[in-house]
């Protein structure tokens, strides 16, 4: 039986990472290669669009504006713990001295925490607390979220909020945000309507939505839901679709988070009845500011107020900003306060040919 020697199994497993990271990632540097710090930003999955779509960009510019020679290495989990799992023990070699992390799975993602902690590398939990020796934490508040959902569900159901019947299609169970949105919801919803049923959504996958949303339909009936709680707008998107296809008319209110290009279109059309702005540019920014501080071996005291606790650490400085509500009831003041002010979109890109109808009637063109 052949065995390899300790240099051998090294610089094998150095190509094995090498070729996984050029698959399932992407390299940007945020600023000509310098003296500064060496960053490293790991994205989850691409199921989700804000993360390339939004957040990516969004990290390197905050980046390249707080430190020119800052060189940032990004990549992309493709929603596998295993690649995310290679990819940080690929930046421990390669020698980065802080990451941006975003947990594809909280609890797994532990050790791999603990490797860049033992190697002297800090770790920003980026949106989602990760388990495990973390720096510094940034993300929303996620239970106010969940609130805002709930309470928009209940004004849109008028009447039936008393009493009546409503679904729930909650996120991923491996992702701690998930379990903070159904609290704040449940906060707000219990003991006002019926939930009929509940569903914890895999790798927040629209297809999964649809799946789950489709027993709902068929185990509750077709006409008997009167709301549909939906974490984010992806999930939004199955429902709506299975809630189509079950031939339900009208479509109860659906709710959804992240004020996707989709989810507002959907919004201003009728079938989707609220989404949640989260101002990504402010998250973006504070993570790029504590990575830049740690790389530098500077205090995150100044710039995070808050702590929490993960499980490993009792207070980690905290981050959480404000998320906003943006609803069919005043889509059109809603949509200008948020993603155009912010510049995340224009009206025109949302209020494209086959939407001007509606864009016209909501008041926005």
């Amino acid at each position: 039986m052949a065995t390899l020697t300790c240099g051998a199994a090294v610089l094998a497993t150095a190509v094995l990472l090498t070729s996984c990271l050029a698959a399932c990632g992407d390299r940007a540097d945020g600023g000509e290669a310098g003296d500064g710090p060496r960053i490293g930003v790991l994205l989850p999955d691409n199921l989700i669009p804000r993360w390339e779509n939004r957040d990516k960009p969004l990290i390197e510019r905050s980046v390249r504006e707080l430190c020119p020679a800052c060189p940032v290495r990004t990549v992309n989990a493709q929603n596998s713990v295993a690649i995310q799992q290679q990819q940080v023990d690929s930046m421990i070699t390669e020698g980065v001295d802080v990451l941006i992390l975003d947990a594809l799975d909280a609890r797994a993602m532990r050790s791999a925490i603990e490797r860049a902690d033992e190697a002297g590398i800090p770790v920003v939990a980026y949106d989602r607390l990760a388990e495990g020796p973390i720096s510094g934490f940034v993300s929303f508040d996620n239970e106010q979220v969940g609130r805002l959902q709930g309470e928009a569900l209940l004004r849109a159901m008028g009447d039936a909020a008393g009493g009546g019947e409503i679904a729930m299609m909650n996120g991923a169970s491996t992702d701690p945000n998930s379990a903070e949105y159904k609290r704040g919801a449940l906060s707000v919803l219990e003991g006002r309507v019926e939930i009929g049923a509940a569903y914890d959504t895999a790798d927040w996958a629209p297809r999964n939505a649809f799946t789950n949303a489709s027993g709902a339909i068929a185990a509750l009936g077709p006409g008997r839901i009167d709301g549909f709680y939906s974490a984010n707008d992806g999930l939004a998107s199955g429902v709506i679709a299975a809630l189509k296809a079950a031939n339900v008319d009208p479509l109860p209110p659906v709710t959804g988070q992240d004020a996707d290009l989709s989810a507002l279109q959907r919004i201003i059309e009728g079938e989707q009845y609220m989404t949640v702005y989260k101002p990504f540019h402010l998250q973006a920014e504070a993570a790029a500011e504590m990575a830049v501080a740690l790389g530098r071996g500077e205090p995150l005291g100044r710039m995070a107020e808050d702590t929490v606790a993960n499980g490993t650490r009792d207070a980690v400085p905290a981050i959480r900003l404000r998320p906003v509500p943006v609803t069919a009831d005043d889509i059109a003041d809603d949509i200008r306060d948020t993603v155009v002010k912010d510049g995340v979109f224009t009206v025109d890109q949302i209020c494209t040919p086959r939407y001007e109808t509606a864009c016209e009637r909501a008041g926005l063109l």
